[in-house]
């Protein structure tokens, strides 16, 4: 098949656009290289047309012939700086509704997507007492005392963590979250207008080799090597308690792989994770044993805006599209650990 892939030049974008090819797709790849995204003065690599998806003039005629579009492209980030609100509307949101339009245009029915788990908000929680709940935003004076986890609203005892699946609902706590659910919108509502169809793939914490070291677009994981680099160690914020699903960007590759060649109506959201959760303490700790360093610190401080827990059920990927991530994160961040980073 043919395919568009827009963001190809990005740390996910280049697996991708490998593992199409590798799998004999005739790849079409164009990326903005934004400043923020690839360091100032970055060259497209070859056969990446450099190209704003926000530029209808220069996506439409692109679109001659494409079976598939793989949406990659987004600006990402914490997403806390109100400062930063038109930036994701415009590029994540607007582009999105240009590429959308051109689509239709030209005819190409089908688009995969990249979301993110940032569009279940704080995620799931269950307390004891109250069954499933969801808990309000952590407070500064709990967060400034030492108390991380939530608490439910009704009796006030903390409450667990439970996996949280596709039909969830989508609740955004942060601009950057607004954008990515935002996007699923706009894409369902053109596969109902249109009769097209839409996989969105809900990403969760994607690390790997080639990972960007010092930009907006830098995981935990890329942070944590850095500091083990420049001779220090890894800090943790909070108590490292916190949960989440570390996913292989080989993984994420070979999903995107597979959503486009799959032959799913209307829209479908999966979930894209590894299964194996993992606290941000371990991440830290697999680092440093990995490199014979000494262990991390906890640091106790913590950023206005972060989620405590978000773990992802990945059942319906595996039964839906037969996807399950072959990476270990523990034994892909041992991995990580000596791989090369960019930037």
């Amino acid at each position: 098949m043919r395919v568009l892939l827009t963001g190809a030049a990005g740390f996910i974008g280049t697996r991708i656009a490998a593992a199409l090819r590798d799998a004999g797709h005739d790849v079409v790849a164009v990326d903005a290289m934004l400043d923020a995204a690839h360091g100032a003065g970055a060259e497209a690599p070859a056969g990446c047309r450099v190209l704003d998806v926000r530029d209808a003039a220069a996506i439409a005629p692109l679109l001659e012939g494409v079976d598939v579009v793989c949406h990659q492209a987004a600006v990402v980030g914490a997403g806390v700086n109100a400062a930063d609100a038109p930036s994701y509307g415009s590029h994540n949101d607007y582009g999105t509704t240009v590429l959308l339009a051109e689509m239709f245009a030209a005819g190409c029915t089908r688009l995969v997507l990249a979301s993110s788990m940032v569009v279940y908000g704080q995620g799931r929680y269950d307390c004891p007492e109250h069954g499933q709940i969801d808990p309000p935003p952590r407070t500064r004076a709990d967060l400034d005392a030492g108390v991380f986890e939530h608490r439910c609203p009704v009796c006030g005892e903390p409450v667990h963590w439970r996996l949280v699946a596709e039909a969830a609902p989508l609740r955004p706590r942060s601009l950057y979250a607004a954008s990515k659910t935002a996007q699923e919108h706009y894409a369902l509502a053109w596969a109902e207008a249109t009769g097209g169809s839409v996989v969105a793939l809900r990403y969760h914490n994607v690390y790997g080799p080639y990972m960007p070291r010092d930009t907006p677009y830098s995981g935990v994981a890329a942070i944590f090597r850095s500091q083990l680099e420049s001779g220090d160690v890894p800090r943790v914020f909070e108590d490292g308690g916190q949960m989440r699903d570390f996913v292989h960007v080989d993984d994420v590759a070979a999903v995107n792989v597979v959503a486009v060649e799959s032959e799913l109506g209307g829209f479908d959201a999966f979930n894209v994770c590894s299964g194996r959760p993992i606290s941000i303490m371990e991440v830290a700790a697999e680092l440093c044993e990995a490199r014979g360093e000494a262990p991390p610190v906890v640091t106790g401080q913590y950023r206005s805006g972060d989620v405590r827990h978000i773990v992802a059920d990945p059942a319906r990927a595996g039964e839906v599209l037969g996807f399950h991530a072959a990476v270990d994160p523990r034994d892909g961040l041992r991995e990580f650990a000596f791989a090369p980073l960019r930037g």
